[in-house]
């Protein structure tokens, strides 16, 4: 096989054909981390028939037998490299069952190797689609309704065309497009563009207003999501019930490069360069805007600079908006579309508000005899592609995953959903619903460990019997956490740990957060300890850095994330109010990977769930006080 030094990576082009997602049939993609999960073998697979068909070319080249020729560092031994071999190894039949190597011959595979973008990332020469530059394009930014649902009426662009640089202002369905030879003359033409907002159709209601509406609907009966045993009757007959109820806010996704898109349209051609996640999605998308069949749209696949599943959205539309401008101006030059920071702050899709109801029963034990969950928030599947394949009899499959595969071992458990419809446009973001439903579950099951007189760690341990996968992160983190031992106190400050463990994508991780909260109400996360089981450890570099980077992407959200509505207006904007972790916030991270021999899953979402429920239960380890809304308010940790 070749050196790592010879590897080169290449963005697919948008071809289902070749290189469609296996888990989704005749379509091209990533999200769901499955790019391992769905790669892995194939591309073992693809590597074995091409190793076998450059020896088989080797072989007839030197009239020797096959297996007399070894192969190693790209090179066939009688020293030929692959690249003198290829072009006979191309005209030979295509073997249909090339032989693996078994684990022990791996060379890569379980050990850490550096990304080959690193570099090239680090000095500023990989190339994102703000990087990208084509002769005589215009860089276009555009005016969006400040309301979700309100159209363009009229527009007044006298002003903004006599800016300097700007070369047209057109309509399009989404809103005003000003076009110019650079961003900033784009910029200020759309600051003194005068635009009429038809809200007929807008969306009004502030947060406040949906969270109460969420509040009615969870004291209804929703749809069945799970059903096990005799929930309300174990209920009526426990020695003790507890209720709790969880509010999460509507979160942006924030990625460091903001939506962005390059479109060149021809007569018969349009050419993309994009972040992409969802190609073939895009690819038909783009094509319907400018009136051509999707093989006649290419798609130049780009670094992204970040995701976090904003890039593949269902609508396709940040590229939809790209192409509209492209088409309005009939193709006369490529067209950069680049949101600014507010724009992408503002403009939509983001992860749904959701409000949890939780109810359970204890018997005279303290052990759980009943679980009732009640899930209020919007699809983000409904209305997409993935409708009649995710969502069954009325329940968004991505609304209560983490909810309905509860893994502890209750007799009587219970899930009903409401998703109802609002104005707001959502979809997925980094973990899904495990988001929000590890939050509600990892949190209750702390509050009936301690109402039951258990430990939170020995009861999950306890529930979690039939489930190994889960018990086994669980235990590792526990055990390099020092689960059990005293911490350390802080002079005027009160420390906790908190625990939480939680499966999605097939992955499985538990997390222990150490905290410190002054007497002020101020909180500071000293450190987390993370075990995971995502199967075989393709490269434990990338899953260590996938941990981390969820860490942060979940505390992020659990101490400052919450996008809300004024009116129906976004009231957030910049970094300046929708705050990532700084880097004094950041805690000491741990990961510990369990050895497996299952198949590979993902590692991109997984490290997300667990984080914040496991600072909330450190936190009432530290205070006493249980956190049941995020983000987390530091008013209500102060010292009475």
């Amino acid at each position: 096989m070749p050196t790592w030094s010879q590897i080169r990576v290449e963005g697919a082009p948008a071809d289902a054909g070749r290189y469609n997602n296996l888990f989704w049939g005749q379509a091209q993609g990533t999200g769901g981390s499955t790019a391992i999960a769905n790669s892995y073998e194939q591309l073992r697979k693809a590597g074995a028939t091409a190793r076998a068909m450059l020896v088989s070319a080797a072989a007839q080249r030197w009239n020797v037998a096959p297996d007399s020729l070894t192969v190693a560092r790209g090179t066939v031994l009688h020293k030929a490299s692959f690249g003198a071999l290829a072009a006979d190894a191309a005209k030979l039949p295509v073997p249909s069952d090339a032989k693996l190597k078994e684990s022990k011959q791996f060379v890569y595979i379980g050990r850490r190797v550096p990304r080959t973008d690193s570099r090239a990332k680090s000095i500023g020469t990989a190339t994102f689609t703000q990087d990208v530059k084509l002769p005589g394009m215009l860089t276009a930014v555009v005016a969006h309704p400040p309301r979700f649902g309100a159209k363009v009426k009229s527009f007044d662009a006298a002003r903004a065309r006599a800016v300097t640089g700007v070369a047209d202002v057109v309509a399009i369905p989404q809103g005003v497009a000003v076009l110019a030879g650079d961003f900033w003359s784009a910029k200020k033409g759309r600051d003194v563009l005068a635009v009429v907002w038809d809200e007929t159709g807008a969306f009004k209601l502030g947060t406040a207003e949906i969270m109460a509406e969420y509040r009615k609907l969870a004291a209804t009966p929703g749809l069945t999501a799970r059903k096990d045993g005799d929930v309300n009757g174990a209920l009526a007959g426990a020695a003790k019930t507890l209720e709790a109820a969880y509010e999460f806010p509507y979160l942006a996704h924030a990625a460091m490069e903001p939506m962005n898109c390059v479109v060149k349209l021809g007569v018969d051609a349009c050419e993309v360069w994009n972040g992409e996640q969802f190609q073939t999605m895009d690819q038909a998308a783009v094509a319907v805007v400018v009136g051509l069949k999707p093989e006649q749209v290419s798609l130049h696949m780009l670094y992204a600079g970040g995701s976090f599943g904003r890039r593949a959205n269902p609508q396709s539309d940040f590229l939809v908006e790209a192409a509209a401008i492209a088409k309005a101006i009939n193709g006369r030059a490529p067209v950069k579309l680049v949101w600014t920071r507010e724009d992408d702050m503002r403009a939509g899709y983001y992860r749904p508000l959701n409000y949890h109801a939780l109810k359970a029963g204890l018997d005279a034990q303290g052990n759980i005899v009943a679980w009732h969950h009640r899930i209020v928030g919007q699809s983000i599947i409904a209305g997409t592609a993935f409708e009649k394949m995710m969502v069954k009899e009325g329940i968004d499959a991505t609304s209560v995953e983490g909810a309905s595969t509860l893994p502890y071992a209750i007799a009587n458990l219970g899930v009903e959903l409401h998703s109802p419809k609002m104005g707001v446009p959502v979809q997925w973001w980094r973990s899904v619903g495990s988001t929000h439903t590890a939050f509600s579950t990892e949190i209750f099951i702390d509050e009936l460990a301690a109402a039951g007189g258990k430990d939170p760690h020995e009861l999950r341990r306890a529930l979690l019997a039939k489930h190994p996968r889960h018990r086994g992160v669980l235990e590792l983190a526990a055990q390099k956490a020092g689960w059990g031992k005293p911490l350390a106190q802080a002079n005027g400050a009160r420390r906790g740990r908190g625990i939480a463990v939680h499966e999605s994508f097939n992955t499985f991780v538990a997390q222990v957060a150490e905290v410190t909260v002054k007497n002020d109400g101020s909180l500071k996360v000293d450190r987390v300890v993370c075990a995971v089981d995502c199967g075989v450890a393709v490269n434990p570099d990338a899953i260590n850095a996938q941990m981390e980077g969820g860490i942060v992407y979940g505390l992020t959200a659990a101490l400052h994330g919450a996008i809300t509505l004024k009116d129906g207006v976004v009231e957030q904007s910049n970094f300046h109010d929708y705050s990532p972790l700084r880097m004094n916030e950041m805690p000491r991270v741990e990961v510990h990977i369990v050895p497996s021999a299952e198949k590979p899953s993902g590692v991109g979402e997984p490290g997300v769930p667990p984080i914040a429920p496991a600072v909330a239960n450190a936190i009432f380890a530290a205070t006493g006080r249980r956190l049941r809304k995020l983000p987390i308010d530091p008013m209500q940790l102060r010292s009475a």
